[in-house]
C-alpha cells in the first residue's frame, strides 16, 4: 500500500511512522507513506502557505496553490487512483468500516489542514473525501491522519504478530471489546474471572462474547439499537440483564 501525508509539520509524523504496528508495517514494506510539505511548493522566498481570510475574521487560511502542488507531488508517490482525503471537522465520521475499506485499497493521500482551515477552492478541486475523528477540534490534521494510518496499517495482512488480534478488537464486528486480564491471577485486591483460568475454551469464548455485549450495552447502546442480534447473543444479553436486575428491552 502506498500512501502520502501532506503536512506543514512532517516531523510530527516521522516518529509515529517508526514505532509500533505502523512502524513495522512501514519497515516490512507493507505500507509506504511519503511526507510532503506544502512549504516546499510555495512560490516565494518566504515559503508562504497561508493568508488572511477574505471578509475578515480571526486566523489564517491555507492557500490553494501550495496545497495543490503538494498534492501533485504526493500523487507521484501513490497509485494514480489514490483518493485525496482531507482531515476535517466537517468530514464524515472515521470508523472501523472506513478503515477496513481503506485497508483494501492500493493507497490514498491524506491532507492535514492547519490554522483556520483551507481555501474551499482547494477542497472543491482536489479533495475526494473528508474524514473526521469526531465532534472536536484539533490544532491540525496531523494527529487525525496518523490515527487513520495506524487503524489502516493494523488491518494489512501480516502487520500484526497475531492476525486474530484485529478480528477481536473493539468495533471489529460492531461491538466493544471484552475486558482483558493477565498474570498474576490476584492483584490489587482483585481476582481475574475464574472462567479465564479454567482452561475451558468454550466457556471462555462464551464469557468474552457476553462481556462484549454487556459492555457495549452499558457504554455504547447506540451500537446495538439497529443491530440484528443472533438468538445466541440475545440469550447472552438476557443473562446480563438478569444478573444486573435490568429489564430486557
Amino acid at each position: 500500500m502506498r500512501t502520502a501525508l501532506v503536512s506543514l509539520f512532517p516531523d510530527l509524523a516521522r516518529t509515529a511512522l517508526d514505532v509500533g504496528v505502523l512502524g513495522r508495517a512501514v519497515r516490512d514494506g507493507r505500507m509506504t507513506c511519503a511526507l510532503v510539505n506544502p512549504r516546499d511548493h510555495a512560490d516565494d522566498a518566504r515559503k508562504t502557505v497561508d493568508d488572511r481570510p477574505f471578509g475578515g475574521g480571526p486566523g489564517m487560511v491555507m492557500m490553494v496553490e501550495p496545497l495543490r502542488r503538494a498534492v501533485d507531488a504526493a500523487r507521484a508517490e501513490t497509485p494514480h487512483e489514490a483518493p485525496v482525503i482531507l482531515l476535517s471537522p466537517q468530514g464524515e465520521r472515521f470508523d472501523q468500516n472506513v478503515a477496513s475499506a481503506l485497508a483494501g485499497s492500493s493507497g490514498f493521500i491524506l491532507v492535514a489542514g492547519r490554522y483556520e482551515g483551507v481555501d474551499e477552492r482547494f477542497v472543491t478541486r482536489e479533495v475526494d473525501r473528508e474524514l473526521s475523528l469526531g465532534d472536536f477540534v484539533l490544532s491540525g490534521g496531523e494527529l487525525a491522519a496518523l490515527a487513520v494510518l495506524d487503524a489502516v496499517a493494523r488491518l494489512l495482512p501480516g502487520a500484526l504478530g497475531n492476525p486474530a488480534s484485529a478480528a477481536e478488537d473493539s468495533h471489529a464486528d460492531g461491538l466493544l471489546d471484552c475486558p482483558h486480564y493477565t498474570r498474576p491471577a490476584h492483584c490489587a485486591g482483585l481476582a481475574a474471572p475464574p472462567v479465564l483460568l479454567s482452561g475451558d475454551h468454550g466457556e471462555t469464548a462464551k464469557w468474552r462474547r457476553r462481556e462484549a455485549l454487556a459492555r457495549t450495552w452499558r457504554r455504547r447502546p447506540d451500537l446495538l439499537l439497529d443491530r440484528p442480534l443472533a438468538t445466541s447473543d440475545r440469550a447472552l444479553l438476557a443473562e446480563c440483564f438478569a444478573a444486573s436486575g435490568l429489564a430486557r428491552r
